[in-house]
This record gives structure tokens, sequence and C-alpha cells, in this order.
């Protein structure tokens, strides 16, 4: 749909955009609303960002208008909630475009989710791991409210239709349990996938310990570390100071200890200093020396 055949139209009711300015695209009516009655969902896990990818959508809307209409229900305010769309609706924004073709549907909020996972899923070539976790999130917990039919789990859904393992599913959605500090390291790769994991059991308040011990020291939690603050907090014997401690392992590494002597460093207590390892490990050889050399 080319943008000079979106300039004048005039839409006053729900009925008045039903018997005007009317397309269908398989079976369902395709319409022109105007850009100020679309909204977006309140939780909507997909960002809309003004970055390189969207000037490039901006171009390509402004030369061959938007030739994928969005997708919406109707709200109880009034207007619709833009359920598929959003990108396309700020690229219009930008193209100086006031209207969006869209396709209207009656939905739940269950269904609704589905929709809006489902679209964005299809159409999105890169999510972020902050976007695939909430996404996911949100449709298994719409699929156990709908409940499947026949033999299927809920996340057998989604490992049908995103190809990731059930494992990998539940661990991208762990990523939900973090604070937003956390996450936006994750998508930022400041922060590895797999620490991040561990780290989501941790609390708010130790999570926020961690991401602030990770801009005081510049490092991030390895793996190895990340599983030790888990188990320390299963255990019941996590510190804010013990979080700084390890953490802070990274910077030391890189400036006052060895890398050799890294490798040694989960066989003692977290708040031990080099020195302090030095002196244990030294101890030990010197005794395995003397039992060895008769």
């Amino acid at each position: 749909m080319k943008t000079s055949n979106v300039k004048n139209i005039s839409l006053t009711s729900y009925d008045d955009i039903f018997n005007n300015n009317t397309q269908n695209i398989n079976g369902e009516c395709v319409v022109e609303i105007p850009l100020s009655e679309l909204y977006p969902p309140e939780i909507h896990p997909f960002q809309v960002n003004d970055d390189e990818s969207m000037k490039r959508l901006v171009r390509n809307i402004k030369q061959y208008g938007v030739r994928e209409p969005g997708l919406t229900r109707p709200r109880e305010d009034g207007g619709y909630e833009l359920l598929c769309g959003n990108r396309r609706k700020r690229a219009c924004e930008l193209a100086g475009i006031n209207t969006m073709p869209i396709i209207v549907r009656e939905l739940d909020d269950d269904n609704a989710v589905i929709a809006m996972v489902d679209s964005n899923l299809e159409q999105r070539e890169k999510l972020l791991f902050s976007e695939k976790a909430l996404a996911y999130r949100l449709k298994l917990e719409a699929l156990n409210h709908n409940g499947i039919k026949g033999d299927m789990l809920s996340v057998d859904v989604l490992v049908e239709q995103t190809g990731e393992s059930k494992n990998q599913i539940f661990r991208l959605i762990r990523l939900t349990e973090l604070i937003a500090a956390l996450i936006d390291k994750v998508d930022m790769k400041q922060l590895s996938f797999n620490p991040a994991v561990e780290l989501s059991y941790l609390s708010q308040i130790e999570q926020t310990a961690v991401a602030s011990a990770m801009d005081k020291y510049g490092a991030k939690p390895s793996l190895s570390q990340a599983q030790r603050l888990k188990k320390m907090k299963q255990s019941d014997e996590l510190t804010i100071e013990m979080i700084d401690s390890i953490i802070a392992e990274n910077k030391m590494m890189t400036k006052d200890e060895p890398t050799g002597s890294m490798r040694f460093r989960k066989y003692f207590p977290p708040d031990y200093s080099q020195k302090q390892m030095e002196i244990i490990i030294v101890e030990l050889l010197t005794k395995w020396k003397t039992e060895v050399i008769v």
C-alpha cells in the first residue's frame, strides 16, 4: 500500500472503518487507522528503538508504504491495542505518515498475548535475550491458562515453534527474574547468558549488589563465580561483602594476582586474600614433598 493512498482518510467510528477503505487479505479485513488510535500493549516484550534498522524501515516505508498490516484488537477505552506492528507504527511517525493498515481481531487477553508473541517471533529476525525471555514466559503462561488439547504440554508448543530445547526455554525464562540492571547487561553482552541464569536465583538486593560490583570493578562474573554465589545463597551464607569479594576476583586477576593462582580460587572461602591462599598452598606442598621424598 503506497503512502499516497493514506493521506486523506477520515475515520470516525468502528462501523465506518469496516464500511469504508477496507481490503481483504486471507479472509480478514485490512483497514487504515490513524496512528493516534493505536496503543502499545501494556506488557510488550519487544523493543522499539530508533536505530539503524529503524532508519532502513523508515526509508522502505517512504518508498513502498506499509506492506504488512499490523494486528490489533479493540480497547475498552477506545482505540486499538497494537499487538504486532509497533515498529512499523514508529517508522510511520518518523516518515510523516499519519495512518497505518491494520487487521482488527476480537481476542481475549490470553489469545491476544499468543497472537502478539507469535506475530513478532515470525517477523523479527534478531531478538535480544530479554525479548525472548519475556515473550516465552508470556506465551507459556497464556497457553497454560487456555489449556492444550491432547497430550502436548504448553512448553512443547514453544519447542515446536522456536526450535529451542525445553531446557533452553526454561533457562531463558529464568532471565525474567533478573533485575533491569542485569538483564540490560545480558543484552549488551556485558554479562554472559549462563552466569546470568545462575544469578537469577539471587534476591533483588543481592542482584543489585552484583550489578554494583560489576560497575565498580569493571568486571563480569564467570559461570563458576555465579554458581558459587548461587550455592552460597542456597546455603544461606551469602552476604553483600562476599558478593563484592567474588566479583572483585576478576579485577585482582588482571592487576594483583598471577593468572595461575585463580585456578585454585574455588577451593578457598570467598573472603580469602591471595596471600592467605598462597600460605595454605605452600604448606600443603611442603607437607606433600616431605611425605613423598623419603
